[in-house]
């Protein structure tokens, strides 16, 4: 079976670290959709790694990492990827794999990327202009190349044939700095690096693997609400990023799925433009960003802060089908005498706890309940019977309201800070 780990929120909820743990119970872990744009980030032995392409369980000594075709990958981000894991000391050479049916990032993707964000002015997305989405624009275009193309007499050709009609696309816009000659020559010397890794048929690989009983963990990026179909759109990215996506990204049935893990803050956060129902403009989400280190791991953007938002999170469970909750950053709470639940929106006149169609052009007014915060440390806490009696209580509100146990509680940004409840544990 495959079970499965995404974020419910906007992102940043801290997948990296949870599939880092999770990952000795797995034989593989496995990557399903988004790119570059991704940024998990993992602390353990003192050190900070950060992901962008590679699966989180790359770390961990005798796992299998695969990238399924879902995946963007940009070669000369995979290549600094694989140079650091190096200068770390890790094996990946007979632990990493790559589906042949991905699709490539080219330097004039990335040039796109800038050039139609730089002419949006005050409209911006917020794209972290890694060239995701003209990426996938290719792909669903039929025009994309894939890594498996990297061996066909013809790549050459190709790649100028789609390189020039970027080159037609960028004229519509204003010129901005871009060193395209000096990109295309890192591409290529990266090309080499991606060739390195092994390329399998995606399909046989993942089918295969779960006929002879192996166990699987699919690891999400972005979060639920940048799904391009029910995210806030249109500030959304490019793939799906809920657990539907998995099927498509892995080329595996839905009956193949098993347990579906979402995280989710203690508290909000999203980067970049679009809407944000809970967002805190003021010295209280200041607090959260600075306590939080709130600051995005791909584009060192700072992270807008606010209040836990309960019907959206209940939304990303309903979509995504969730079975555990995890809740991480609740350290980052520790100093806050009371805290602000949402717990419904006002809109059209009315109270609901349903989102709306459009969270950019209907307005709505969060309605709050304070609970009170638990004042107090958490280092050192090893069980959930040991965690403040007030952060159990909030805990308690939070699953009573969304219908899903809460099975881990993230106290800190390091490996060992991770309180589990053992009845959920995996064998």
């Amino acid at each position: 079976m495959v079970d499965v780990l995404l974020g419910l929120q906007w992102g940043d909820e801290g997948k990296g670290k949870i599939v880092d743990y999770l990952a000795p119970q797995y034989d593989i872990v496995a990557r399903f959709q988004g790119g570059p744009n991704a940024g998990h980030t993992l602390k353990f032995e003192g050190k900070k790694f950060v992901l962008h392409t590679i699966p989180s369980g790359i770390f961990r000594e005798g796992i299998m990492n695969f990238i399924g075709n879902g995946v963007v990958v940009d070669p000369i981000t995979i290549s600094d990827e694989i140079a650091k894991l190096i200068s770390f000391g890790v094996d990946y050479q007979n632990r990493l794999f790559i589906s042949k049916k991905a699709h490539l990032i080219l330097p004039t993707h990335r040039l796109i990327d800038a050039t139609s964000e730089a002419a949006k002015g005050k409209k911006k997305i917020g794209s972290t202009l890694k060239g995701i989405g003209p990426t996938y624009m290719d792909k669903t275009g039929r025009n994309g190349l894939r890594v498996g193309d990297l061996t066909m007499p013809n790549f050459e050709s190709r790649y100028q044939a789609l390189r020039e009609k970027h080159l037609d696309l960028i004229r519509l816009y204003p010129e901005i700095e871009f060193d395209l000659a000096g990109e295309e020559t890192k591409w290529f010397e990266s090309i080499e690096v991606l060739k390195s890794i092994k390329q399998v048929d995606g399909v046989y690989y993942i089918n295969n693997a779960i006929a002879s009983g192996k166990k699987i963990l699919a690891e999400g990026a972005q979060g639920s609400m940048l799904d391009i179909d029910f995210g806030t759109y249109p500030y959304v990215t490019s793939s799906n990023t809920i657990a539907s996506g998995v099927c498509n990204g892995l080329g595996i049935a839905p009956t193949k799925i098993g347990e579906i893990i979402g995280i989710a803050k203690a508290y909000c956060t999203r980067v970049g433009s679009g809407p944000f129902p809970t967002e805190l403009n003021d010295e209280v989400g200041e607090k959260l960003r600075k306590i939080g280190q709130e600051f995005g791991a791909t584009t060192g953007r700072a992270r807008r802060c606010g209040w836990l938002d309960l019907p959206q999170l209940k939304y990303s469970i309903l979509i995504n089908g969730i079975t555990q909750l995890v809740i991480t950053k609740a350290d980052v709470l520790n100093t806050f005498e009371a805290i602000n639940v949402a717990t419904a929106y006002r809109y059209d006149g009315m109270e609901q706890v349903h989102l709306p169609y459009d969270l950019e052009t209907i307005k709505v007014t969060p309605k709050y309940k304070s609970i009170e915060g638990w004042t107090s440390d958490l280092e050192g806490l090893l069980g959930f019977e040991m965690l403040p009696d007030k952060l159990l209580n909030y805990l308690k509100f939070i699953e009573s309201f969304v219908d899903v146990p809460i099975t881990m509680v993230s106290t800190g940004p390091e490996r060992k800070k991770l309180i589990v409840k053992k009845e959920y544990l995996h064998a």
